[in-house]
């Protein structure tokens, strides 16, 4: 994984700004999907989590891919910007949903309830993004 992503101090203090992001994953016909999503990024662990609902279509498309389903998510804020790509998997239990929620809450807001929510969890492998000038 690119040292970026658990090295540069801006780099992960933008990670932890209120930003919305993109989420892109691949339809079954081979076409992106990019939608807004809130992510939260964990440089420990190397792992970005993404709430949803199981009937997404993002969610849909990391279940339905053929091979290991490799995503991107990423941040703009005027000339800053920065991506993470990896290995995406849907967790749907308790314990992974309550710390994903957890985490967004932090970063965000607590999350409105849903019976439904399950969590995409991206493997983090690549990181690139803008590095401030100074």
């Amino acid at each position: 994984m690119n040292g970026l992503v658990r090295s540069d101090p801006g780099f992960l203090a933008f990670w932890q700004e209120r930003h919305i992001a993109t989420l892109c994953t691949t339809r079954p016909d081979g076409s992106p999907h990019l939608v807004p999503v809130g992510v939260t990024y964990d440089p420990d662990t190397g792992i970005a989590r993404v709430i949803s609902s199981r009937t997404s279509r993002k969610v849909r498309n990391v279940l339905d891919a053929a091979a290991p389903a490799k995503v991107a998510v990423s941040q703009v804020d005027g000339a800053r910007w920065a991506t993470l790509e990896g290995v995406a998997v849907v967790r749907s239990d308790p314990a992974s949903v309550a710390d994903a929620e957890q985490r967004y809450a932090r970063r965000y807001k607590q999350p409105r309830p849903n019976p439904d929510r399950v969590v995409i969890e991206i493997d983090v492998t690549r990181a690139m993004g803008s590095r401030p000038r100074g």
